[in-house]
């Protein structure tokens, strides 16, 4: 179970938006079912996902529908990004996270169209998907809560381990101390978050990106003072973090829900 998500084909959403011209700049936009709907019409809280992959071009947001139809059952609305990325004309850094901005914007654009709570939304990001949800927390101050499953969250750390065959050498266009600016620009460990609530969640049997990058990072960020939190779930590996079949996705639900109570 678990690393077969990435296979099997989720629910499909309610819209697909663009937020740019280029193939890759949309997202997926799921609301929830009347059923599910919070009373009197209320505004709906939303979860923005960032979908992992170590920001290379094979893999996409198809995975990643089931966690976001799994909120949306949840009374969540959910916005599914896709973005360029390695491989795709402009994909890398910087183009990559201005895809991340303008996802973002474009989401609070549409806001009161979709009836969504422009106050009540958490930006979640699955391995290099976390990188770039803190990254927007550091670059954007109306993000209030940011949510990091299984993170690439120390780009000189990843470098080090050369994780994915150097996959930050080619997302950043060179080793972090050939492209000072976009490293610094680009790693969360760099960035000071001073506005928003940080939740690291990580699996300890991971071996695509160790634990220890989460338990280094909220370490760190706490002695700079940050709202930041750890939740290290026992036994789990990387994909059960997002596969909504598996025991440690009922933490990750939990700490959603909590965020957006």
């Amino acid at each position: 179970m678990s690393e077969d998500i990435l296979s099997l084909a989720p629910p499909p959403a309610d819209a697909r938006l663009a937020y740019g011209a280029d193939p890759n700049q949309f997202g997926e936009l799921r609301l929830p079912k009347t059923i599910n709907l919070p009373a009197s019409g209320q505004a709906l809280p939303i979860v923005m996902n960032i979908h992992g992959g170590y920001w290379r071009a094979k893999y996409n947001l198809v995975h990643a529908g089931h966690l976001c139809a799994a909120l949306t059952a949840k009374g969540l609305a959910t916005w599914n990004l896709e973005y360029r990325r390695v491989g795709n004309q402009g994909g890398g850094w910087p183009g990559t996270f201005e895809d991340i901005v303008n996802g973002y914007r474009f989401l609070r654009q549409i806001t009161q169209r979709c009836n969504l709570d422009p106050n009540r939304v958490v930006i979640m990001g699955h391995s290099a998907g976390g990188q770039l949800a803190l990254c927007l927390a550091g670059h954007e101050l109306s993000v209030k809560n940011a949510v990091s499953l299984a993170g690439v969250v120390d780009l000189q750390r990843a470098w080090g381990l050369h994780l994915s065959n150097d996959a930050v050498v080619e997302f950043l266009g060179g080793k972090p101390n050939e492209v000072p600016d976009h490293y610094h620009e680009a790693d969360p460990m760099q960035l000071k978050i001073s506005k928003a609530t940080e939740w690291l969640i990580h699996g300890s049997a991971d071996d695509v990106v160790p634990s220890d990058f989460s338990r280094r990072y909220v370490g760190k960020k706490k002695r700079r003072g940050e709202n930041v939190h750890l939740l290290e779930i026992e036994n789990a590996g990387h994909f059960e973090l997002i596969d909504p079949r598996s025991t440690a996705w009922k933490q990750v639900e939990k700490t959603v829900s909590d965020l957006l109570s």
